[in-house]
């Protein structure tokens, strides 16, 4: 995706903390693109969701239930 394409996006910025439009946003410490921002706001539980979900997925998968 060029910058174009990503204008008007959100994203969780990891060091403020907060939702940043693109364009405000160092890309070195931002979670996104989310479509709109209260989306963004939920980027580190959507993680944590995730990684429980691949957890018990990897758990499963190896017989270890």
């Amino acid at each position: 995706m060029s910058d174009r394409d990503l204008e008007g996006t959100y994203w969780y910025c990891v060091t403020h903390h907060r939702v940043e439009r693109f364009a405000s946003t160092d890309s070195t410490n931002r979670i996104g693109p989310f479509e709109d921002e209260a989306t963004a706001s939920r980027a580190l539980q959507t993680i944590a969701d995730r990684e429980k979900r691949y957890t018990a997925e990897d758990s499963a998968w190896d017989g270890d239930d």
